[in-house]
């Protein structure tokens, strides 16, 4: 598996990959609606495939992990692209990298969580206020959970990867899947 940033070559596929994930292109965030194919990326790659995908968007000393989509679980992915986007984040001089996941993800619960990440704000009828940005945006979601609510999620500063660059330690140890 190659893990690299995208390129304009990649454009239909990552559109292809976006649709597929997540109904169109376009994801809603905290009142922002992003065209996640205008946004820099980074592409995990077997072959001539693109097997996962994670957008982000970077202001300041932050970087918002705007989609993560690693449909193949378990075999690494979306772990080497989170790592991929905290290397980018530091070369950017960002000091925090952080992301939404939305109530109904429990598999996202425990990924993010392996990982080091926090949930550092709850923001109940969040999902709500995005449909009205994105109405496609379906009212339940894994599991048939009624999705309602955003996560947000964080690097601590003071988690397991501090030491190395404070806020943004993915997967010091090995984690996968």
């Amino acid at each position: 598996m190659n893990i690299r940033p995208a390129t304009t070559a990649d454009g239909p596929r990552i559109s292809e990959l976006l649709i597929a994930s997540w109904g169109s292109h376009i994801a809603v965030a905290h009142g922002v609606a992003y065209d996640a194919t205008t946004l820099p990326a980074i592409v995990a790659e077997e072959g001539d495939r693109i097997v996962g995908l994670l957008t982000y968007n970077l202001q300041g000393q932050e970087l918002e992990v705007v989609t993560i989509d690693a449909p193949a679980q378990h075999r690494g992915v979306g772990s080497a692209l989170l790592e991929a986007a905290a290397e980018a984040a530091r070369g950017a001089g960002a000091r925090r990298l952080w992301l939404i996941t939305t109530n109904d993800n429990l598999d996202a619960l425990r990924f993010y969580q392996r990982r080091g990440m926090r949930i550092v704000e709850v923001r109940p009828g969040a999902v709500d206020e995005s449909r009205k940005l994105k109405p496609t945006i379906p009212p339940t979601g894994a599991y048939d959970i009624p999705s309602m609510t955003n996560w947000f999620w964080s690097f601590d500063s003071t988690s397991r990867g501090a030491s190395a660059s404070p806020g943004l330690g993915v997967c010091r140890g090995g984690c996968r899947g």
